[in-house]
């Protein structure tokens, strides 16, 4: 431990001393071991790929599947990648790995295609394994191993601030793939720090519109707008567009309002064995609200935005008479955003829908009892506010039905 502090002084400069640190040291060999399992794992085949399946949730086509790894840990069971690939992030361990995926899904690919089935799959890729000189010349070889595979059955994910980190690199790579036949998509889109100019420079075939902005999209403006944008941007660049994170049939009918088609999520399915997932593919059809389910036309969208401002508002209610929101939301009905919608619609045909009349007295209705629920609280009476927040609910849902006729 003298060594150590020692060593750790002089790299510091001259004239200095270190303190050994008993925590650091405990947690740098905690590092190591937890490495060495990984890599032990490895040479065990402790490693397995589960696949989720990508869909067209307008046709019900099953355009390929993500390509999930998964560790069988013989005392812990099943680990998701949260708990282990953050232990080997920026180590060489990562690349060892990232081959072994690669391999493992070019495998199940040929299998796949030997019992009949075509389904493209995507593989992950990390920061590190994409920058190595010999990526492209080691893909290479693992797809000759690999003869059945044809161009389009392969997919490469990365992260979008990965490629951004060396675009002249990054955009060499992706270009030299293509020319392999495998296509790219840059993974979490949105995250990072998106820029025209290297989504120009980034020949990726595919955005993937990361589920933070998508899980959050009916109830957050903002995260609509955000995915919106990311949709618009998607369709100026003539690049595809898929939405992770489609936790239910209602996530699906929104995207597919917004032009979205190409989706992935528990509404659809989870990450399972290669076996199972040909039992799935059996029995998929697709969600009877999502069949042939068109855009709405352009004109039409801020009443999509409209409905998701409403259903903010009411939220923000909620969370005031909960404590966790300091300051209630506008009361006033003409000044909320819902209401300023209202007040200021143009003279299109759809405009004077007779709904229209009916979300009005809704809204105006809503906010009367939002007052009330407020003036309660203020008065010392949460519990009978919050015992009556279930009829402001029931209201907006019968506002927000009134508001479907506009948008179908």
């Amino acid at each position: 431990q003298a060594d150590q502090a020692m060593y750790q002084a002089k790299v510091s400069g001259k004239n200095r001393f270190h303190v050994f640190d008993n925590d650091a040291d405990r947690s740098v060999r905690g590092h190591h071991e937890e490495l060495e399992h990984i890599r032990t794992a490895l040479v065990q085949r402790e490693f397995e790929l589960h696949y989720q399946p990508k869909v067209n949730m307008r046709t019900g086509q099953v355009v390929g599947v993500e390509a999930l790894i998964r560790w069988r840990h013989a005392e812990e069971g099943l680990l998701l990648p949260a708990v282990f690939l953050p232990v080997i992030e920026g180590n060489p361990l990562s690349i060892e790995l990232g081959e072994w995926v690669l391999e493992t899904a070019m495998a199940q690919v040929e299998a796949w295609k030997a019992a009949g089935l075509d389904i493209p799959v995507s593989v992950n890729l990390n920061a590190l394994h994409l920058q190595q000189p010999n990526f492209v010349e080691r893909l290479k070889q693992l797809m000759a191993a690999h003869p059945g595979l044809a161009p389009g059955d392969l997919e490469l994910e990365v992260l979008e601030t990965s490629a951004l980190a060396d675009i002249a690199q990054a955009s060499r790579v992706i270009a030299a793939c293509h020319e392999l036949g495998v296509d790219f998509a840059l993974d979490d889109f949105g995250t990072g720090y998106s820029s025209l100019a290297y989504l120009k420079r980034l020949p990726a075939g595919l955005l993937k519109i990361d589920q933070s902005f998508v899980r959050d999209m009916l109830d957050d403006p903002d995260d609509l707008a955000i995915l919106e944008g990311i949709l618009g941007l998607a369709h100026a660049f003539r690049r595809g567009a898929i939405a992770e994170g489609v936790e239910t049939a209602a996530h699906g009918v929104m995207l597919l309002r917004l032009g979205c088609e190409l989706g992935q999520g528990h509404a659809i399915a989870r990450a399972m064995p290669a076996v199972a997932l040909v039992e799935w593919l059996a029995g998929w059809q697709g969600l009877p609200t999502w069949n042939q389910r068109a855009p709405i036309p352009r004109e039409r969208l801020p009443v999509l935005f409209a409905a998701v401002e409403h259903r903010a508002w009411v939220a923000a209610i909620a969370e005031y008479l909960s404590g966790s929101r300091e300051v209630p939301p506008q009361l006033d009905h003409h000044q909320c955003r819902f209401g300023d919608w209202l007040e200021h619609l143009d003279g299109a045909e759809w405009t004077r829908h007779p709904s229209l009349r009916t979300v009005d007295a809704l809204h105006q209705r809503i906010h009367v009892l939002a007052n009330e629920l407020i003036a309660l609280k203020r008065h010392g009476l949460l519990e009978d506010a919050q015992a009556r927040l279930q009829e402001i609910r029931r209201l907006r849902d019968q506002l927000l039905a009134e508001l479907e006729p506009l948008l179908d």
